[in-house]
């Protein structure tokens, strides 16, 4: 199947920054600041999503390279925002521009690339 992205297609994704979502609770850190793997995961969501619906039936995207920078702390109970672009569509390869934000200003960046994959296919190729 052949696949035409868009290239500049933005999606956009919120959340408050709660206790679970600092660096203690996670234990990649000792502070309860907003963690790198829960914005990490935030920005994979803003790519994901806003892919998601100019996917045919049946198809999905899985993440599998994330390259961020994690520039600066956010504490609990702050909103926090990733946006996600897709810079370059090569057939099933999607590359994104991440970035997110708090209302003080930018808190991360980087590149995520992600696979559309055919859903069940891929599930039957988990070997247990």
């Amino acid at each position: 199947m052949e696949f035409n992205f868009n290239e500049g297609l933005k999606s956009v994704i919120e959340q408050m920054v709660g206790k679970s979502d600092t660096a203690n609770s996670y234990g990649s850190g000792d502070l309860d600041v907003y963690a790198t793997p829960a914005m990490t995961a935030l920005m994979e969501n803003a790519a994901k999503n806003g892919i998601k619906k100019e996917l045919p039936v049946g198809y999905t995207t899985v993440g599998i390279e994330i390259s961020v920078k994690h520039i600066k702390p956010t504490p609990v109970g702050v909103k926090v925002r990733a946006e996600a672009i897709l810079e370059k569509a090569e057939g099933k390869k999607l590359t994104f521009k991440v970035e997110a934000f708090d209302d003080m200003g930018k808190i991360g960046e980087g590149t995520h690339i992600r696979y559309v994959v055919k859903a069940e296919e891929f599930i039957k190729k988990i070997v247990r």
